[in-house]
């Protein structure tokens, strides 16, 4: 038997956020000024902060990957990477300054992840340079996280010791797909010897973890070719996996415009990709951790799923409970006590602001009380699958089943299908139900259903 039926696909694969923040990033208002982001500093200056978690975004690429929807600069001048890294010191300079608590004081930080684009874009020396450019304006625990994605087709042996060097514990491979008809189609050609000579070295240079990214639902993909990634994958072993649905958006997404949509695979054929790898995954070893994510049970995201540890940001899955999200870089996202602010999207505008001596911001939110609410049961669905209506009580002055008595009248049909189950202390997500945990959240999600208007967002699987 299928772990996810057509009869459950069918009724509940529904358009929805992925809940990497609440309420979500199409939610954010204009906020050239920065306002919500700048109270938030100050507020967090005042306070007994935890240690922040880094995120710099790296626009540019040599090559454009037809199914990516990330915010990127197509580029082989080089050059270009030059003037970022002096903006995105500008950036750092200004923020941080917000953030010192006197002479001498910098902000603490536990997690550090480079994303893009592609970071393996820049040269070994700018890497170091933006590494240092980053320990004179924060405080780097002993034991941080430091994280960067990597295109395996821009590194090699030398550039995976140097980037041990910096101080990177942990790497993430785009790989996709292995099969080369796939790889051609989507104009992302790797073979799989490249990426596990490069993932056997990684393992030499004792990097703590070692990602690999999948995506199901590309053209030419089929149950057969994808079954021989799979295979492939699960022989290199990698400490956490993640298995992504491609959503195709050509309206939205100009790159996905050369992609032929008649070689995707139909709802059938994904449904069966999909089954197969939990399968595979799940029966040699891996934990599924949620939305997308397997994990060894030895990982660190896996055992702080198993301690009800786990937590949600506009990275993904982390393990750094309470911490505020710093983001630098164009169109990077912060999380900062109550306020959420994004970046400007385009070079031209990124640097004017900066030139301008002004924070590059262009959105953000401040959360009010029932935001804060929902985001707590929200991000509780997500990351533990349950939600004790006690704890929520207390923690915000409510009654639980009667502030969301709207919410819990939607959920009950998850209930009649098995994927939610009431318990004495609230609601806990079945087996199957995880796998479709982002249509249980879209529940208690009071701008979704106040506005209608979740057609916007990719499907849930």
């Amino acid at each position: 038997m299928s772990l996810i039926s057509p009869s459950l696909m069918q009724r509940f694969d529904i358009p929805g956020p992925r809940y990497t923040s609440y309420p979500t990033a199409d939610r954010f208002l204009p906020d050239s000024e920065a306002s919500a982001f700048t109270q938030a500093l100050a507020q967090r200056v005042a306070g007994d902060a935890l240690p922040l978690s880094l995120y710099v975004h790296l626009p540019f690429c040599e090559s454009v990957c037809y199914y990516c929807g990330c915010n990127k600069v197509i580029t082989k001048d080089h050059g270009k990477s030059r003037d970022y890294l002096r903006y995105l010191e500008m950036e750092s300079a200004l923020v941080s300054d917000r953030l010192g608590k006197g002479a001498g004081r910098r902000a603490a930080v536990a997690q550090l992840h480079l994303g893009g684009g592609s970071p393996t874009f820049l040269s070994d020396e700018e890497l170091g340079q933006l590494v240092a450019s980053l320990k004179a304006r924060f405080d780097f625990q002993d034991d941080a996280e430091c994280s960067i994605e990597i295109d395996p087709r821009t590194v090699d042996d030398t550039r995976l010791a140097h980037l041990r060097r910096l101080g990177f514990n942990r790497l993430s491979f785009g790989v996709q797909d292995f099969d080369p008809r796939v790889q051609l189609a989507v104009h992302r050609v790797q073979p799989y010897e490249q990426v596990a000579a490069l993932m056997e070295s990684a393992r030499a240079l004792r990097f703590d973890s070692i990602n690999v990214d999948l995506i199901y639902g590309l053209p030419h993909q089929n149950p057969e070719s994808f079954a021989r990634t799979l295979d492939q994958v699960i022989a290199l072993r990698p400490d956490r996996i993640a298995l992504y649905a491609y959503a195709h958006l050509p309206a939205r997404f100009k790159p996905q415009r050369r992609i032929d949509a008649a070689a995707l695979p139909g709802a059938d054929l994904k449904l069966q990709m999909l089954d197969d790898a939990i399968r595979r995954f799940i029966a040699d070893g891996y934990e599924y951790i949620g939305m997308d994510h397997f994990a060894l049970p030895e990982d660190q995201l896996a055992r702080v799923k198993r301690d009800g540890l786990l937590q949600r940001n506009f990275q993904g899955y982390h393990a750094n409970p309470g911490s505020d999200l710093l983001g630098l870089g164009v169109s990077a996202i912060s999380q900062v006590g109550r306020a959420y602010s994004q970046n400007v999207k385009t070079l031209a505008e990124y640097y004017a602001a900066l030139d301008a001596g002004r924070l590059p911001v262009e959105r953000g939110l401040t959360l009010n009380d029932d935001d804060l609410v929902r985001r707590d049961v929200i991000m509780r669905l997500m990351c533990q699958g349950r939600v004790n209506f006690e704890a929520v009580e207390r923690r915000y002055g409510i009654h639980f089943e009667t502030y969301f008595e709207d919410a819990l009248m939607r959920i009950r049909e998850f209930e009649q299908f098995g994927l939610v189950a009431r318990t004495p202390a609230g609601l806990e997500v079945s087996k199957t139900g995880w796998f479709f945990v982002r249509a249980v959240a879209m529940a208690f999600d009071k701008y979704l259903w106040l506005h209608a208007d979740h057609q916007r967002f990719s499907k849930v699987l």
